[in-house]
């Protein structure tokens, strides 16, 4: 269009005008010229009825701020080579991004959708920004690409929406859900610090890309997304009430649960993952630790009092950033009581047996407690794992045995075993004979140690001590040492052997 056609154009545009541009292609002056032509006198914001943009590309920064558009608002296939500003815009009826590509980043803070809302098959190539923005009827937002960070900040959801998004970081803080919502991902680490979910909200990880207007073998392009892997990860629930919180197949790894609200409720479901203790060996000591899922407030706790916290990172606990608060081992311990009665509800035992474990580790380490809970739960950690290490326990029902085999063959096995002896008077004719049968007392052993250890004396020590394991009494005539050794492990066996038990079955259960 020529100038002098343009200005007068321009002039006999009225504020509210329906305008059609599809297809134009617009440089940031053009716009400016478009927009100032709208604008109401009164606010001194630019007023647009009908605005239909489809097939249009705007070179340059696209400055739609504090934009009010009354009738439905046409962007689908729109192209923004600079930054696409609509912060504080207005839409009163329909707004369609159908098909847009953003080149740069893209600003909807504050924006108000009252109609039909249709972000579909949009890539940004850049941040996108919703800070802030009310979407009164968005029954899908989404399928969209974000090469960085889509941010949903403070953003209000009124009608049920699903949500379908691609991109490195999806941030929902403080954004509010007034009914119920589906988010499928993929590769993103969403942050839900202090969202409100008034309705379930469920958020799932995507395996496959999305198809492009479902058609069959027409998927959306993620190649600015290609060197990451598919899975999704929650950063944070802090501030969340869970009860309405459902998660499928989420990387859980470095979530932080610290300040949710009935995170009992919270359904994990799928393939979802935690993270897991170093299984390197110690350096000082002959164990190491064993596999096992964990909280990531664990590994901040583990690290920040560790004697030495580089040494701790280096093994594999994973170091507290500086935004995340401080947890006491009572604390941390709520957490892990709470999230395995959730665990516990969708019949995974299991791993609502690991966070029994965390649990009680917390607990042992809380130094608020009375020194005699933490004294038996620490024997109850070293003997069995809390229950739950089935060789732990083996080892030292083994040891245990060892060790009474040893003391039987040394001390507690008589040097012969008692034999009866009858005992009588000799009485003139006539009279009654009285014959008393006694069996006399056990001869402690005598002479050189290794002398007492025989093939003979180590039989009769197994047997005893088989039959103490089981609560039986071996019958086999025994020394003083021999018969309070044998009282002692006819207690302490049974319950090492209780306890392996105990721990193989909480593997097994489901």
């Amino acid at each position: 269009m020529e100038e002098v056609d343009r200005a007068a154009y321009l002039a006999a545009l009225p504020p509210g005008a329906d305008i059609d541009h599809r297809g134009t292609p617009f440089t940031t002056e053009l716009l400016d010229q478009l927009l100032t032509a709208l604008r109401e006198p009164s606010t001194g914001q630019a007023h647009i009825g009908v605005a239909m943009f489809a097939w249009a590309s705007f070179s340059g920064d696209a400055q739609f701020d504090k934009v009010s558009f009354s009738g439905d608002a046409w962007f689908a296939q729109v192209s923004f080579s600079g930054d696409a500003l609509f912060s504080g815009a207005s839409f009163s009826s329909d707004a369609w991004f159908i098909g847009a590509s953003f080149s740069a980043d893209a600003w909807f803070g504050n924006v108000s959708f009252s109609g039909d809302t249709q972000f579909a098959w949009v890539s940004f190539s850049g941040n996108a920004h919703f800070h802030g923005a009310r979407f009164e009827l968005a029954p899908r937002f989404g399928p969209l690409v974000c090469g960085k960070r889509v941010a949903l900040d403070a953003a209000v959801f009124q009608q049920p929406v699903t949500m379908k998004i691609a991109a490195r970081q999806v941030s929902c803080a403080r954004t509010r859900w007034a009914s119920a919502a589906t988010l499928h991902l993929r590769y993103a680490e969403l942050d839900l610090q202090d969202a409100v979910c008034e309705y379930p909200v469920m958020v799932s990880a995507r395996p496959t890309p999305f198809p492009i207007h479902d058609e069959a073998g027409s998927w959306s392009p993620e190649s600015e997304l290609s060197d990451l892997e598919a899975e999704v990860g929650v950063t944070s629930v802090g501030g969340v009430d869970a009860a309405h919180l459902a998660l499928h197949d989420i990387d859980l790894s470095r979530c932080r649960f610290a300040g949710a609200v009935h995170l009992d409720q919270l359904k994990v479901d799928g393939w979802c993952t935690f993270a897991t203790t170093p299984t390197n060996w110690s350096r000082r000591f002959p164990w190491r630790w064993s596999r096992r899922n964990t909280l990531i407030e664990e590994h901040h706790w583990r690290v920040r009092t560790a004697r030495h916290p580089g040494r701790a990172t280096a093994r594999g606990w994973t170091s507290q950033p500086r935004d995340a608060p401080e947890l006491k081992p009572a604390a941390v311990a709520s957490l892990y009581r709470q999230l395995r009665k959730s665990l516990e509800d969708g019949k995974n035992e299991p791993d609502a047996a690991d966070f029994y474990y965390g649990e009680c580790e917390m607990r042992r380490h809380d130094t608020g407690r009375p020194w005699g809970e933490r004294a038996l739960l620490s024997a109850y950690w070293a003997l069995s794992g809390y229950g739950l290490r089935a060789t732990r326990a083996l080892a030292w029902l083994v040891a245990a045995m060892a060790a009474t085999i040893a003391v039987m063959m040394l001390w507690g096995l008589p040097t012969d075993d008692p034999k009866p002896t009858t005992t009588g008077r000799q009485v003139t004719a006539g009279q009654k004979m009285v014959l008393t049968t006694d069996t006399p007392d056990p001869v402690n052993p005598t002479g050189p140690l290794i002398e007492r250890v025989t093939t003979e004396r180590w039989e009769k020590s197994l047997r005893v001590v088989i039959n103490s394991v089981v609560f039986r009494s071996s019958g086999q005539d025994l020394t003083t040492t021999g018969t309070y050794t044998e009282m002692i492990s006819r207690l302490a066996e049974p319950v090492l052997l209780g306890l392996a038990v105990l721990a193989v079955r909480s593997r097994v259960k489901r």
